[in-house]
C-alpha cells in the first residue's frame, strides 16, 4: 500500500479525488492501492529545555546557555493531534510506499519529514512537488515523483532555522527576562522578531528626535507653467542618489545654492522679477514603463496593504486560500518570475480568466510576447511568482476576490504591449539662473489599460499631477514671468506600515525602490516571505507594538526593550540578514548546516556572558496585552460615568484603546519617547483644567499653533501642508 501524507485535510481530499481513492476511513481516505492522509500543520515540535535535563526546568541565570547535545523531537500535546499521529503512524509502520505530499516549500519539508521520523517510517519515500491543486497539476506531479534524497538540502535548512531559532529564542528569552524584567512577566526575544521591532523603535526614535528644518523655493511662474530653480545638491545627496541608482555616477550638478534664509530668497526674486524669462532648451524624449511585476508573497502583502489596508497575515491567509481553491498558484514564494515551461500554458490560463474577457480578448488567438522580465529559469528556484492557475474563480468572498483580481490582472498586463510615453523637460533661464519643468504624456497606453478602473491613492494621484502635458515651448522665445517665493519644512521621516516594513524585513532595513537592487538585497532580508507575517503578528501579541490607523507605533514597552538590548546580533537586522543568507546557502548547498550551528552556539554564548557580565541595575516593566484591555475596559467605564460618548458607539472604543495602552505604559516607563507634558495635558483635559497643548508653537512648522481635534492634536496651518499629529495620551 502507498501512503500518502498530506499537510491538511482539504489538500489531502483534493489528491485522494485524482488518485482514486474514496473511501473514507478515520483519519484517511483509501482506494485505488493508495493510502491519503493528513497532518494540521506542526504535528512536531522541538522539545522544551526541561525534557532535556530537569535543571532546565527552573529559570535561572546558572543554567545559561542551554545547548542540547542533541536535539529531539516531540508531538505538541493535543488530544485531536495526538490521535491523527497514531493513525499515521500505524500507516506508516504497514507502507510499502511513502509519498510526502507537504507544502512545497522548507516548512512543508520539515512538517513532513519530523512526522515520518516521530512515526519511525522506514519503507521508500518520494516527494510530490507541485505549485498547484489542479487536477492537472497534480496528475502531473505524480507523474514525475521526485526521490525525497533530492529535498535533503531543504530539510536541513529548515531544521537549522527551527533549532537556530530555538538556541536564540530560548536562551535569549530567559536571559533578559531574568536579568532585567519584573513583574513576572517575559521578556520575549527572537532572531527575527527581535530585529524587526527594533526597525520600528529606531524609525519611532528618528521621527520624534527630528527637528525641521525650515528651507525656501524659488519658482517662476511663465506662460501659465510653473518652473523650479535649479538647487545645487550637497556631496552627501549625491552620494544617496548614486547609490539609489546602483552606483551610477552623475557628474552634473547645475543650479544656485540652497536659499539659506528669506532674504537671501526675496533679493533674488528682486533680482529677476523684471527681466524676461528665456526658453533655454525643450527636449523630449520618447520611452516605454514596462507593465508591473508578477506577484511574489511579499509584494502582493504590500499591495494588499497599500489598497485595502489589509495586514500581512489575512493577505496570507487569503492567498492559501485561493490556493487551496485552486484558483491560484502556490503563494509562499519570493520570486517574481515564471520558469519557461510555464508559457505553453499561459494561452490556456488567460483563456480560463473568464471575467476577464474584454481584457484576455486582444490576446486571443496572437503569439504571447515571452519577455526576459517575466519568464527566466535562472529567477526561479522552487517555485514560481504567484498567478491565477486558469480554473474559473467562483463562490469567493468579497476579500478573496480583491486579491484574485490583482493577481489576475498582474498577470493579463505582462502579455500587453509596453505603455508608450514622452518626457517633455523645458529649461528657462533668467540672469544665469537656470528653472526647469518637467511634464510627461502617455502616448499608447499598452497595459495601463488593464488597470484604467484601479482607484489610486492619494500619492499616486500627486504623482499624476506633477506628470503634467506642458504646451508647447520653442527654444529661445522669452517673456514675462512672476517669481515667488515658497516657503518649505523638512518632513520627518514615516512611520512605517505593514507594507514598508515587509520592504525592510525583504532587504534588511535598506528601502529601495529599484526592483532589480532590490532582488540582490532579498539574499539578506530577515525572515522567510511566508514568516514574515507572524513575526508581525507577534509584535502584536506581546504588546511590542500597536496600530495607528495604517502606522505601526512602538509601545512604551517596545521602545523600552530595544533600548535595553546592547548585543547588536539581537537588534541588528542587516546582521540578522546575514544569517539569513547562510540558512538559504544551506538550501542550495553552498554552505554547512552543522558550521551554521555551531556558530549560533557560539553567538548565543558570547551574548551571556555579555549580558551576565552588565553589573547596571537597568529594569524594563512590561504591561502585556492582556493588562492593557483591563485597564483600556476600566477607563472606559469610567469615561462612560464622566459624560456622554459623543461618538458612535462602534468607533469609541478603538480612540480609547490607544489611549488606554500610551498613557498607562507612559506611567510605568522610563523611556525617553514619550514627553512629560503629554501625561499632564491628557490628565488636564479630563480633569476641566487648562490644556497645556493648546495655543503653544508647532515643533514641526514653527509658524502655526497647537489646536485640538477629536483624537489628536494638531497645527492651525494644517490647510497649508504641516504634518504635525499628536495623539492624545
Amino acid at each position: 500500500m502507498i501512503v500518502c501524507i498530506a499537510e491538511k485535510p482539504s489538500v489531502a481530499r483534493d489528491i485522494a479525488e485524482v488518485l482514486g481513492a474514496h473511501t473514507r476511513k478515520e483519519g484517511y481516505i483509501e482506494g485505488n492501492g493508495y493510502q491519503v492522509t493528513w497532518t494540521f500543520g506542526h504535528l512536531c515540535t522541538l522539545k522544551e529545555p526541561h525534557e532535556y535535563t530537569p535543571n532546565w526546568k527552573s529559570w535561572n541565570l546558572g543554567s545559561l546557555p542551554m545547548i542540547p547535545p542533541r536535539f529531539g523531537i516531540k508531538l505538541i500535546e493535543n488530544p485531536t493531534y495526538e490521535k491523527q499521529f497514531h493513525i499515521i503512524e500505524g500507516l506508516m509502520q504497514n507502507a510499502d510506499e511513502i509519498i510526502n505530499c507537504g507544502d512545497a516549500g522548507q516548512e512543508g519539508e520539515l512538517i513532513q519529514r519530523w512526522v515520518m521520523q516521530k512515526a519511525g517510517a522506514r519503507c521508500p519515500v518520494k516527494r510530490l512537488w507541485i505549485s498547484s491543486l489542479t487536477e492537472e497539476a497534480i496528475r502531473e506531479g505524480f507523474a514525475k515523483l521526485k526521490d525525497q534524497t533530492d529535498f535533503q538540502s531543504l530539510y536541513e535548512a529548515g531544521l537549522s532555522r527551527a533549532m537556530g531559532d530555538w538556541l536564540l529564542g530560548m536562551n535569549a528569552t530567559r536571559l533578559y527576562t531574568i536579568k532585567y524584567g519584573q513583574n513576572k512577566q517575559v521578556l520575549s526575544i527572537g532572531r527575527v522578531q527581535t530585529p524587526t521591532l527594533a526597525l520600528i523603535v529606531n524609525r519611532q526614535l528618528e521621527i520624534a528626535n527630528f527637528e525641521p528644518k525650515q528651507y525656501w523655493e524659488l519658482k517662476t511662474n511663465y506662460r501659465d507653467t510653473t518652473f523650479s530653480a535649479l538647487i545645487r545638491k550637497s556631496d552627501e545627496e549625491i552620494a544617496a542618489e548614486e547609490e539609489k541608482n546602483g552606483g551610477k555616477k552623475k557628474i552634473d550638478n547645475p543650479g544656485i545654492d540652497p536659499i539659506a534664509n528669506r532674504e537671501e530668497g526675496e533679493a533674488l526674486v528682486e533680482r529677476i522679477k523684471d527681466l524676461p524669462f528665456v526658453v533655454t532648451s525643450v527636449g523630449k524624449k520618447d520611452g516605454r514603463e514596462f507593465a508591473p511585476r508578477l506577484f511574489d508573497l511579499t509584494s502582493l502583502q504590500v499591495e494588499c496593504n497599500k489598497k485595502f489596508a489589509y495586514s500581512a497575515d489575512e493577505t496570507l491567509k487569503l492567498i492559501q486560500s485561493l490556493y487551496e481553491k485552486k484558483v491560484a498558484t502556490y503563494p509562499r514564494v519570493d520570486t517574481t518570475f515564471l520558469s519557461d515551461d510555464i508559457y505553453p500554458k499561459c494561452p490556456a490560463i488567460l483563456k480560463g480568466l473568464r471575467d476577464y474577457e474584454v481584457l484576455t480578448a486582444p490576446l486571443a488567438g496572437t503569439t504571447l510576447p515571452k519577455s526576459k522580465k517575466v519568464f527566466d529559469n535562472s529567477k526561479v528556484t522552487d517555485h514560481h511568482a504567484i498567478i491565477p492557475t486558469g480554473v474559473y474563480a467562483q463562490n469567493l468572498t468579497d476579500m478573496e476576490r480583491r486579491v484574485y483580481d490583482l493577481i489576475a490582472r498582474r498577470f493579463i498586463a505582462v502579455f500587453y504591449p509596453d505603455c508608450k510615453i514622452s518626457t517633455t523637460t523645458v529649461m528657462g533661464e533668467v540672469d544665469k539662473i537656470e528653472f526647469r519643468v518637467t511634464g510627461k504624456q502617455i502616448l499608447e497606453p499598452g497595459w495601463r489599460v488593464v488597470f484604467a478602473k484601479d482607484v489610486k491613492d492619494p500619492t499616486e494621484e500627486k504623482e499624476e499631477e506633477d506628470e503634467n502635458v506642458l504646451p508647447t515651448f520653442v527654444k529661445g522665445e522669452s517673456g514675462p514671468h512672476i517669481p515667488d517665493l515658497n516657503e518649505k519644512w523638512t518632513q520627518p521621516p514615516r512611520p512605517y506600515t505593514e507594507a514598508t516594513l515587509l520592504r525592510a524585513m525583504e532587504t534588511a532595513g535598506k528601502l529601495v525602490d529599484n526592483d532589480e537592487l532590490r532582488d540582490a538585497l532579498k539574499e539578506n532580508g530577515i525572515g522567510r516571505p511566508s514568516t514574515r507575517a507572524a513575526i508581525i503578528e507577534t509584535l502584536f501579541k506581546r504588546n511590542y507594538i500597536r496600530k495607528e490607523r495604517k502606522n505601526l507605533i512602538a509601545t512604551p514597552t517596545g521602545v523600552e526593550l530595544v533600548q535595553l538590548i546592547h548585543e547588536e546580533l539581537l537588534k541588528s537586522a542587516e546582521l540578522t540578514g546575514i544569517w539569513e543568507k547562510k540558512l538559504r546557502e544551506i538550501e542550495k548547498k553552498t554552505y554547512d548546516a552543522r558550521q551554521f550551528l555551531e556558530e549560533l552556539k557560539q553567538m548565543v554564548s558570547e551574548i551571556v556572558m555579555s549580558v551576565l557580565s552588565d553589573n547596571t541595575n537597568r529594569r524594563i516593566t512590561i504591561q502585556d496585552a492582556v493588562a492593557a484591555k483591563a485597564e483600556e475596559k476600566e477607563k472606559k467605564e469610567t469615561k462612560k460615568r464622566e459624560r456622554k460618548p459623543s461618538a458612535p458607539k462602534e468607533k469609541k472604543p478603538k480612540a480609547e484603546k490607544a489611549t488606554a495602552e500610551v498613557t498607562s505604559d507612559s506611567t510605568t516607563s522610563s523611556t525617553p519617547a514619550v514627553a512629560p507634558a503629554a501625561t499632564s495635558s491628557a490628565t488636564s483635559s479630563t480633569t476641566g483644567g487648562v490644556d497645556a497643548w493648546v495655543g503653544q508653537p508647532c515643533p514641526l512648522c514653527g509658524k502655526g499653533t497647537i489646536i485640538k481635534g477629536k483624537t489628536a492634536y494638531g497645527c492651525s496651518e494644517w490647510r497649508n501642508g504641516c504634518t504635525f499629529r499628536k495623539t492624545f495620551e
